[in-house]
């Protein structure tokens, strides 16, 4: 949702495309793995590498992927809920502090979201997408892309691939975004973003108080 968000914010694509391609991926991801057969898990205070490991051990039960790289030692996981399970214990038993499954309805962001971008490959291949006015980092590979046909892909690849999020906030900062703005609800991305790189700003607008110390601040970040 986020970066088909930023899609419409570059004049990437109109809102309305974008809406109407959001509820599609939303009706296909419900029908592409059948409720109660998939599960995702939080893993934290774990290293990236082992959360894979326990994947690979975990996977002869089905599919499970770390598929949300949301910060230093927390990774999602998801896949098959059998082959989930097994992870958990696995990262429990290879020193996890926490090991927790989500209250969510699909395995997002793995491969049993294929058949959900070839559903919508020509949906996306008719709308039109035209060079970002304001780049936009990519979950897919944690990067800019311009050209207007390789973000079709991407955002198709964002489906079933990993959300990169350690990747997008680091290239943020690289390419000089030392203040972030958080929209919407919670300060989830906030406090994923402090754990990642503590010398960037948050600011949220999640409520009409936040709204404006947010203005405030960002005014006097300017004037520095």
């Amino acid at each position: 949702m986020g970066e088909w968000s930023a899609l419409v914010c570059a004049n990437v694509v109109e809102f309305s495309a974008a809406v109407a391609i959001v509820r599609a991926r939303g009706a296909a991801m419900q029908r592409a793995v059948p409720s109660g057969e998939g599960a995702m898990a939080a893993i934290i205070g774990l290293d990236d590498s082992a959360v894979r490991a326990a994947c690979l051990v975990a996977c002869g039960d089905g599919v499970v992927d770390a598929v949300n790289y949301n910060a230093p030692g927390q990774v999602v996981i998801a896949g098959h809920a059998s082959a989930v399970n097994i992870a958990i214990n696995e990262c429990k038993a290879a020193g996890a502090k926490r090991a927790l499954a989500l209250p969510v309805s699909a395995p997002f962001h793995t491969s049993l979201m294929q058949s959900v971008a070839d559903e919508l490959a020509a949906m996306v291949s008719l709308t039109t997408f035209e060079s970002p006015k304001i780049p936009v980092v990519h979950n897919v590979h944690g990067a800019t892309e311009s050209d207007a046909k390789l973000i079709k892909s991407l955002m198709l690849e964002q489906i079933y691939k990993p959300v990169l999020w350690v990747d997008c906030v680091l290239a943020l900062k690289a390419q000089g975004a030392h203040t972030l703005v958080e929209c919407g609800p919670g300060k989830v991305l906030s406090g994923l973003v402090k754990r990642i790189d503590k010398e960037i700003k948050c600011y949220g607008l999640d409520m009409p108080s936040s709204m404006d110390s947010t203005m405030v601040a960002l005014e006097f970040n300017r004037g520095e």
